[in-house]
């Protein structure tokens, strides 16, 4: 693996956190999202005419930039800086993989390219607070019962029969979620509903424009207001099925397997953000301990003030190398993810303790990385549950009488012997060790 930054990568990076230097203060995070959208509008069609921010991964031939993941995610470390209010995650992290994965080509050529370009925005709506279930991040689910699994509440699907002159045909959706990241806004929802009843019970992923008729979407109060959260309705809402759709359902597709890969990718660009803020928080913590002044000299030069700063530094690196590392392997974004969580929340734990009184006051900017580190984990966490099952994907923890066949074979079939020491006589000690003469 060559874990060196290319020249384009460099120039990302450097040109985003410009960009989000002069646009993206805590003032101006704090406007934006206060606004009906969430997000300042005109920042993010800024970057997706600038820099191609929203279509960094997505394939040339659909009008992205065409780079790879670990781009979006290095990229998203700049944003994480900032605390970006933005529809990037939910649509280039969340929606445009799915849709890549399982889309029709009808349907990739008519949705990736106006979300390549900000034009579109679309959100990922998962019933109740399943997010990190469905992604698969803090396990996994085979059956979809996440989704609803024919029981009342999710999201249910049924099939509706055209009449005689073709009309009325299609997918209709019934039920709710609760939090979906920008759903209000979203010009496009990506739908995980459960069909099929108990019988053929299965889970499939539909698309539903914003104009729907029956759809209803209400802004949620939400600890970080920087990840706007919706509720949607779905009051037998007309929705198109995502993918070629045959006799029984989508042909081939399998939409568990692509949530999965789809949370693995997502996994590392929300630890790219989290080591962003983290990283962020703490440079703003020295700054101020260069500042402020007690007893007669800056706090950031007693010796304790120091040891703190450095611990946190540490485990701002690691986190940060963790999160590299999964920027070029996916399959690693579960750990990261865990160690970013957990990095972001130290770190902006101890800045608010580190300014001092001003720092607990609500209204300070510490607490917005706070905010973020507490709302991330509860939505994609928690931290001990994604460590938990990294290791049984991992195998970690594996019955060893449960193993495959064959997986010890390579070991031998008999231990040699162990020698046995001669037995002494409890009442007597074994005499010394003989002494070696040494000429003087």
């Amino acid at each position: 693996m060559d874990a060196a930054f290319t020249a384009e990568q460099d120039e990302i990076r450097r040109t985003l956190r410009e960009i989000l230097g002069k646009r993206c203060g805590p003032d101006e995070v704090k406007a934006a999202v206060r606004t009906a959208a969430g997000h300042d509008r005109e920042l993010w069609q800024q970057l997706a005419r600038q820099l191609g921010l929203p279509g960094i991964a997505v394939a040339e031939e659909y009008g992205g930039v065409g780079c790879s993941p670990a781009d979006l995610v290095l990229a998203c470390e700049e944003t994480g800086r900032a605390l970006l209010p933005s529809p990037l995650l939910a649509t280039a992290a969340l929606c445009v993989p799915l849709i890549t994965a399982l889309g029709s080509d009808a349907q990739r050529s008519a949705l990736l390219p106006p979300l390549a370009t900000g034009g579109l925005t679309a959100a990922l709506a998962v019933s109740g607070p399943a997010l990190a279930t469905a992604l698969a991040l803090t396990g996994e689910d085979p059956s979809g019962q996440w989704s609803g699994g024919g029981r009342a509440g999710g999201v249910q699907a049924r099939a509706v029969t055209a009449d005689a002159a073709g009309h009325g045909g299609g997918w209709r959706l019934y039920g709710e979620a609760a939090q979906v990241l920008d759903g209000h806004s979203a010009g496009l929802l990506l739908v995980a509903a459960h069909t099929g009843g108990f019988a053929r019970s299965r889970t499939l992923l539909f698309l539903v424009r914003e104009d729907a008729p029956g759809l209803v979407r209400s802004r949620q109060a939400a600890l970080d207001e920087t990840r706007p959260q919706a509720r949607i309705e779905l009051r037998d809402v007309p929705a198109e099925l995502l993918g070629a759709e045959g006799a029984d359902g989508v042909e081939g597709a399998d939409v568990l397997g692509a949530l999965a890969t789809t949370g693995r990718t997502a996994a590392a660009v929300l630890a790219a953000e989290a080591v962003g803020a983290a990283g962020q928080a703490l440079d703003r913590t020295v700054e101020y301990v260069r500042q402020r002044e007690q007893f007669g000299r800056a706090i950031g030069s007693f010796q304790a003030v120091k040891h703190r700063l450095a611990d946190l530094y540490v485990r701002v690196q690691a986190a940060r190398s963790a999160v590299y590392y999964a920027a070029w392997d996916p399959d690693q974004g579960g750990l990261a993810l865990a160690q970013a969580l957990e990095t972001l929340r130290v770190t902006a734990g101890e800045a608010i303790q580190l300014h001092g009184g001003i720092g607990f006051t609500w209204e300070h900017d510490a607490h917005l990385y706070f905010k973020r580190a507490a709302a991330d984990e509860l939505l994609f966490g928690p931290v001990h549950r994604l460590r938990a099952h990294a290791a049984d994907r991992a195998g970690l923890f594996a019955d060893p009488e449960t193993a495959p066949v064959g997986a010890s074979a390579a070991a031998p079939a008999t231990s040699p012997p162990v020698p046995t020491p001669a037995p002494t006589s409890p009442r007597t000690s074994p005499p010394p060790p003989a002494q070696e003469k040494v000429a003087v």
